[in-house]
């Protein structure tokens, strides 16, 4: 059994592993667990994610004023897509949520960092095509499990 926390509503869903791949929806809003897409969180719905989920999660640190940033985005959610249950992908603006980037040791956008059970287990600045993120994600997540 895993603990999946819903991209919607953050709320913990107990999925059993051999269902991750059958499109399960959140029990309390219904709507699908793994959509494929990242989301834009804040510190409450990171801290949230980061330490309820027994996937491993991937947040983005950008800012909208940031160039690599926003050449990377659409990267980032096609990495997203094909990694589908493997991964939660999260957004966080470091301009919204200056202090906690700065907890985070967040230097330079963007960054990405990689979380599993709660901490963090891999980070990488810079802008990165799809199948790099995807590799690298894939990579770090096995080196931790």
């Amino acid at each position: 059994m895993s603990h999946v926390v819903c991209p919607h509503c953050d709320t913990v869903n107990r999925i059993p592993a051999e269902r991750s791949g059958d499109r399960p929806k959140c029990g309390k809003c219904g709507q699908l667990l793994f959509a494929g897409q990242p989301r834009e969180v804040g510190r409450d719905a990171f801290r949230r994610h980061v330490s309820r989920n027994d996937i491993p999660v991937v947040v983005d640190f950008w800012a909208p004023w940031c160039g690599p940033c926003h050449a990377m985005a659409p990267e980032f959610e096609r990495a997203a897509g094909e990694l589908g249950a493997e991964a939660r992908f999260l957004k966080l603006n470091t301009d919204a949520e200056p202090e906690f980037a700065g907890e985070l040791g967040i230097r330079s956008i963007p960054t990405m960092i990689l979380f599993r059970g709660g901490r963090e287990i891999a980070r990488r600045s810079g802008a990165m095509r799809a199948a790099d993120i995807v590799g690298w994600v894939r990579e770090q997540a096995r080196g931790a499990a």
